[in-house]
């Protein structure tokens, strides 16, 4: 497991702030995410995974365009999605947009799909939130037929059919890497399965081992279907700083605006410091020094057997420069820290 342990990062560009404390421009917090993501690269981090969002609090609506330029700039590290929200957008264009990074990158794309849970993009676009599941399941039934790189002939209910139907630029070498990302639902975990698509599981609170039954779905799905099960990741935010106390002094301010600004529009009471320190120490929020939170994320991957872990180091205003030593402290001490746990 040590040795094919994967470490990424993920970010939705939340728009940050100024040394004044005033919100920087869209525009220069997606500089400043390339920026993160060069950094990540040049410290041998696996992947980076950029959120799509059609809202003022962050800045990235179009991750394959931001993947492009961090391409440029990279050389390894692998470039992907967090997530594409496939129900309000055309799998064609998606699959053409990430072939287009993967060509770009020489390789490197990656794509993690989902229903999205923000929900802005459906009007955006036109789309009726009545149909939330039903575009989902039609539009991932044609992109998995996209992914065969052969000639589409294909029919669904939302969209005109496509007979044999061939689409540009296609994968240079092998196929494009696609994640299905899931948020709780056993009916997502069955349909990753049935797709024979990666899993990437978005533990955004409560205790990470309580994703365990829907881990061991996934494989007794792949089990009746008769086949190999395909690579489980997680999702999950964090923060490092020299000692546990900087990391959570740091980190709150900021954490409690990004909750509470959600929260207030699902319905959520505001967080406590109480609810905070309790996800630190016994949840999915991977704050702390590089030892404690290497040793959480150890644990999280030995009770899930996953194949990959992806740390959200961006919350709400946080500073850039903050973000850079968290990045910084991730990769040089948590990642190598966990691998040596792992092998012990």
């Amino acid at each position: 497991m040590t040795t094919s342990l994967e470490f990424g990062l993920d970010t939705f560009g939340d728009v940050t702030k100024d040394a004044a404390g005033a919100p920087l421009p869209h525009a220069q917090v997606i500089r400043n995410v390339v920026d993160e993501a060069v950094l990540a690269d040049q410290l041998g981090i696996d992947f980076i995974g950029l959120g799509e969002h059609h809202r003022a609090d962050f800045a990235i609506s179009s991750p394959e365009t931001v993947l492009a330029a961090i391409a440029a700039r990279t050389s390894t590290i692998r470039l992907g999605s967090a997530v594409t929200v496939l129900s309000s957008d055309d799998p064609i264009r998606v699959f053409q947009r990430f072939a287009t990074v993967d060509a770009v990158s020489n390789g490197r794309a990656e794509v993690i799909l989902g229903r999205g849970s923000f929900t802005e993009s459906f009007p955006l676009f036109g789309f009726d939130l009545r149909q939330y599941s039903e575009l989902f399941e039609e539009k991932l039934d044609l992109f998995t037929e996209l992914l065969k790189q052969e000639p589409v002939t294909w029919q669904g209910k939302l969209r005109p059919p496509l007979n044999n139907q061939s689409v540009y630029p296609p994968i240079e070498h092998g196929r494009l890497k696609t994640w299905i990302g899931v948020g709780g639902s056993p009916e997502s975990v069955v349909r990753a399965a049935r797709y024979d698509l990666p899993l990437m599981l978005a533990i955004i609170g409560g205790d990470p081992k309580r994703f365990a039954p829907y881990v061991e779905l996934h494989q007794r799905a792949y089990q009746q279907l008769g086949r190999e099960p395909k690579p489980i990741g997680v999702h999950s935010p964090g923060y490092v700083a020299e000692t546990d106390v900087q990391a959570r002094e740091e980190l709150w301010p900021d954490y409690k605006v990004m909750r509470d600004r959600i929260g207030k529009e699902r319905g959520w009471p505001p967080m406590s410091r109480d609810e905070f320190v309790q996800e630190a120490e016994h949840g999915s929020l991977y704050v702390g020094a590089p030892e404690t939170v290497a040793r959480k994320i150890a644990a999280t991957v030995t009770a899930l057997g996953i194949a990959r872990f992806q740390l959200k180091y961006s919350a709400g205003p946080l500073p850039h420069e903050r973000l850079m030593t968290s990045i910084e402290l991730y990769g040089r001490k948590v990642v190598p820290m966990v691998r040596d746990m792992l092998a012990a």
